[in-house]
């Protein structure tokens, strides 16, 4: 089920170069690129991950995290192997990271139909292509989006904004709403962390914004990399002033993994990158990974419209949209036409 791939140009010596990602790979016949999953077979790019589905679950929309896109609601969500990023602290580092050495002939093909036919069995709203990095099987995500689309679902991307421009004008034809995980605001620490510039990330942000996709961002702080003050200054002023002040900024509390070793992110830690959030003027800042009680208010009454726990939804007062006490409208989207 080897699938020929979009977003490439032929070269002399049938050599490719992968127009795909930001990382935009010159691939010699038989090799791979940097995500491991997209191989030149003579002359010919080839998208090896097609189909080859690795996780398949019914998550609350809410863990993804979106927290202002039909709250309450489940999504279908579906992961394939392989990530154009090596994030030393990956939380999904088992499959995200196993490009390499899969075997995808040896995982099940899953259809695009099927998708849609499950999600819609389960009684999802949405289809969210996630767990690793949903550009490197971006046929699939185009081909299970357009038939979501049909039947009525939305499709969300959680990403880490490392595609190409000329891609990111095609993804957004689909894709109703996206997560996008900054990881850090200091280009030397995202070239040592992750093997890859900061910068295409967050011409991503700005395209989706202009596209029109309802657009929530995430930052995982890992102690001692990305959680110091000037980085998370420049991040939150970067949200608030080109993203806009009513764009959520999720704040995810990072715990060993992979081959990372920084402890655990503190207490402390979490409350100076909300503060600082605060201060730029960002209205909506979730903390993630701390097992509380999170809310949403109104910004003209200050009322209480939405409570969660954890990955639960446990009031949702709004109507249409709107604050029941004062009838402001709050920022996203919150009915599925």
């Amino acid at each position: 089920m080897d699938q020929e791939a979009s977003f490439y140009q032929f070269l002399e010596d049938q050599k490719v170069q992968c127009e795909l990602c930001a990382h935009r790979c010159l691939i010699r016949p038989g090799r791979r690129g940097i995500c491991h999953v997209r191989e030149n077979q003579a002359g010919r790019l080839v998208s090896l991950n097609y189909g080859r589905l690795i996780a398949e679950h019914v998550d609350p929309i809410e863990k993804k995290p979106l927290y202002h896109f039909l709250p309450g609601s489940k999504a279908f969500s579906i992961a394939a192997p392989g990530c154009n990023l090596r994030c030393e602290w990956c939380q999904n580092w088992q499959i995200s990271q196993a490009g390499a050495e899969v075997r995808f002939d040896r995982l099940p093909y899953v259809a695009p139909q099927a998708v849609v036919e499950d999600a819609l069995r389960t009684g999802c709203r949405s289809i969210a292509y996630t767990y690793t990095e949903p550009t490197v099987f971006y046929e699939y995500t185009r081909d299970v989006a357009r038939l979501a689309k049909s039947a009525g679902l939305k499709n969300i991307y959680v990403t880490n904004g490392y595609m190409t421009a000329e891609a990111l004008i095609e993804i957004t034809e689909w894709f109703d709403a996206a997560n996008v995980d900054i990881k850090a605001f200091s280009p030397d620490v995202y070239r040592k962390m992750t093997g890859a510039d900061l910068g295409p990330v967050l011409e991503s942000c700005r395209a989706l914004k202009k596209q029109g996709v309802w657009l929530e961002v995430t930052t995982l702080l890992v102690t001692g990399i990305n959680d110091d003050r000037p980085q998370l200054e420049a991040l939150a002023d970067f949200i608030s002033t080109e993203l806009g002040t009513e764009t959520p900024w999720h704040l995810s509390r990072y715990f060993p993994q992979y081959k990372s070793k920084a402890p655990m992110t503190s207490s402390r830690s979490l409350a100076m990158a909300e503060e600082i959030g605060r201060k730029k003027g960002l209205k909506f800042i979730y903390p993630g990974n701390v097992h509380a009680s999170v809310e949403t208010r109104c910004l003209s009454c200050d009322r209480v419209v939405l409570v969660r726990d954890d990955y639960e939804l446990l009031e949702n007062k709004l109507v249409e949209g709107c604050c029941p006490y004062c009838d402001s409208k709050i920022a996203g989207v919150f009915t599925g036409d």
